[in-house]
């Protein structure tokens, strides 16, 4: 069990620094992911490659959606029971998502004994007849805990969160309000917690709304996030376009009453506060140059604009919280600051003017990618670390290139390509590439078991490739002028199903499916439940979610055989803080190479799972890292099945599973694990 003292780490530990959650980012987290309740997709058998009307979502009014939201309101203790809630446990209404058929779809907080749950939330499903379907909830542990009185004070965590904030670069010296205690449920058993908030400004300039989490018993750190998450007109970027303004006497101003009264306000360099509204007394904004600093405001506009149409019109969203209330944006933040960022706090879009204030970051793509962090903030709440974040970044790179291919403008045509417009790497290349992400030289292209260590905008690598192959397809093609070459992890091809009906998978997967701690295995499992209920289950939709999820490295393809597995029951004592030990399986009777999928399953229990680091050896001794060491996992046990590219090792020999403890005060044991060749 843990000491209740404050644990002293080895030398080696590695440092952390607070993610910007901005377009472009600083570093990344490690988080636990898990998705429990997986969502089951349902039996129907709609006209082949249409959605099947029962299953789509109604386009509610803002007060239809209100009402609905007021009824399960009502009945949220009954659903708390009715799910197996504890006694202590109340619920909080979210969002509804109601489909044609009656089926609702309604998301919830969590509290315990008052208290907020993090990582608590849940999606609960019920028929027409109000019966219960299915439960997806972001954690399978019980909520519970041994005391809600805290062994440490709130002076110490905010200290503690205060000195994370400064090595991001913050000024600031106290928290922006006392810490509040929650239980923190996200990474592992729950425990009773601290949630603190500093602000201030990051390094590079980025608003700071850095959430730390610390244990109310130990005083340990366990989670930090960012809060700030960072994707007639003349526009720098869109050409000469229409824009949506309101005139009072002989004033125009940026502000879009048909789009909830969306406005654009010009900071000039400031780094706080609304800025002044653009006005002026005629109605032709800006010059399509810096020189006329109405241009980036005229590009935000429209981008604001198009990003409303673009979800009101495909999945019959009004607006970023589906409330028909507008988010607003501010443009000319800071002096050459490269980036541009949504904050859930002030619920706006802000964007820097790039590098010598030449290149404003506010293109279509940009816009897109930004705002569809607040629709993601208000729907499944994807934690901004970890494989949740790297889902999270996709799903705004993915929203986001909906949006531009949405707009269907001449001087911005839609691609496959982030940021292309804004150069702001100043060779003229993209952001990122979704057909192939490594080509932006640190993004992933598959899916594997350390890809949640890694900054999330390059740990979406996968989920955007998954996206392109699941519209487009593999290999080499010319869309739009633009060339593409999409490889696959298991070097089988992908059909595509066009982007349309991609877009439909992903979005009904968001609101009615992710969780905040939905990883790869469960956005692959969330996705085919979306596939499964739109176009059902003996699709070619969902065989596609299938095979382009396989070609990212993420399951396995339809029909494919479950694999031989090999299995080592031996029992090895991993001692605390000490040398590496090993555990053998030997393989034999088999022809040529192992596969790049070779699937490993540990079966290791021990009280911190954190300190352990666990490789694969295979037979001609090369080491597979399948876990790395973390200070901030403190869940149980490791029983996770872990996909290596071993297609350089001969198949048959002797394999090793070796586990090191790299700090103290904890030990376990290897019961055992299995090696599948798929």
């Amino acid at each position: 069990m843990r000491s209740s003292s404050s644990r002293r780490r080895t030398p080696h530990t590695p440092s952390r620094r607070a993610a910007a959650v901005a377009l472009v980012g600083v570093s990344a987290l490690l988080a636990a992911a898990v998705q429990a309740g997986a969502a089951s997709a349902a039996p129907a058998r709609p006209a082949a490659g249409k959605i099947n009307p029962a299953h789509a979502a109604l386009k509610l009014s803002p007060s239809q959606r209100a009402e609905l939201m007021r009824d399960a309101d009502t009945a949220k203790a009954d659903t708390a029971r009715s799910i197996g809630l504890g006694a202590q446990e109340k619920l909080v209404v979210r969002d509804v998502v109601k489909d044609a058929d009656g089926t609702l779809h309604t998301r919830y907080e969590r509290t315990y004994a008052g208290l907020p749950v993090l990582g608590g939330d849940l999606v609960v499903d019920t028929s027409k007849s109000g019966k219960t379907e299915r439960v997806v909830k972001a954690t399978r542990a019980a909520i519970k805990v041994a005391s809600l009185k805290p062994q440490i004070t709130a002076t110490k965590a905010e200290k503690q969160a205060v000195s994370a904030a400064q090595s991001a670069g913050s000024k600031k010296t106290a928290a922006d309000s006392a810490p509040r205690k929650v239980i923190w449920a996200a990474s592992g058993r729950p425990v009773l917690a601290y949630e603190t908030v500093v602000g201030g400004l990051q390094d590079d300039g980025t608003p700071n709304e850095l959430h730390v989490i610390t244990d109310a018993a130990t005083g340990k750190k366990l989670y930090e996030y960012q809060g700030i998450e960072t994707g007639v007109g003349n526009t720098q970027y869109s050409g000469q376009v229409t824009l949506t303004t309101t005139q009072s006497g002989s004033t125009y101003t940026l502000n879009d009453g048909a789009r909830g009264g969306h406005k654009t306000y010009n900071l000039n360099h400031g780094t706080s506060g609304t800025g002044t509204l653009f006005s002026q007394s005629s109605d032709t904004w800006g010059n399509g140059t810096t020189s006329n600093a109405a241009t980036a405001g005229a590009d935000a506009h429209y981008g604001a604009a198009v990003t409303w149409d673009f979800y009101k019109n495909t999945f019959g969203r009004s607006g970023i919280r589906n409330d028909g209330a507008a988010a607003y944006s501010r443009v000319h933040y800071g002096n050459a600051y490269v980036n541009a960022f949504w904050s859930d706090s002030c619920f706006c879009m802000t964007y820097g003017d790039g590098s010598g204030n030449a290149d404003p970051l506010t293109s279509l793509d940009v816009a897109g990618h930004e705002m569809s962090h607040g629709v993601t903030s208000n729907t499944a709440g994807l934690n901004y670390s970890g494989e949740s974040g790297g889902l999270n970044e996709a799903t705004s790179d993915i929203f986001g290139t909906g949006v531009e291919f949405y707009a269907n403008n001449t001087s911005d045509p839609g691609d496959y390509l982030i940021g292309e417009k804004i150069d702001i790497n100043g060779d003229g290349t993209p952001l990122r590439y979704m057909d192939k992400p490594s080509k932006d030289g640190a993004s992933k292209d598959n899916w594997y078991s350390g890809i949640g260590s890694i900054d999330v905008h390059y740990s979406s690598g996968p989920a955007n490739h998954f996206f392109y192959l699941l519209s487009e397809g593999s290999g080499a093609k010319v869309i739009g002028g633009v060339s593409y070459n999409s490889p696959t992890a298991d070097g089988l091809p992908v059909t595509g199903i066009g982007r349309a009906k991609a877009l439909q998978i992903w979005y009904r997967a968001l609101t009615t499916k992710f969780t905040s701690t939905t990883n790869y295995a469960g956005a692959r499992t969330g996705t085919l439940a979306a596939a499964g209920e739109l176009y059902g289950t003996s699709s070619a939709e969902y065989t596609a979610v299938q095979n382009a999820w396989a070609g990212v490295g993420v399951g396995s393809r339809p029909g494919s055989s479950t694999g031989t597995s090999y299995e080592s029951t031996t029992p090895v004592s991993i001692p605390d803080n000490g040398p590496a030990v090993t555990s053998s399986i030997t393989v034999s009777g088999r022809t040529g190479n192992a596969p790049s999928n070779l699937q490993v399953t540990p079966n290791i229990t021990h009280t911190w799972r954190g300190d352990l680091v666990i490789d694969l050896i295979g037979p001609s001794g090369t080491a597979y890292r399948l876990k790395n060491f973390s200070s901030s996992d403190s869940a149980d046990d490791v029983t996770d099945t872990y996909t290596v590219n071993a297609s350089s090792e001969t198949a048959n020999g002797t394999w090793q599973l070796r586990v090191q403890d790299q700090a103290t005060y904890d030990t376990g044991t290897i019961n055992g694990w299995t090696l599948t060749f798929p």
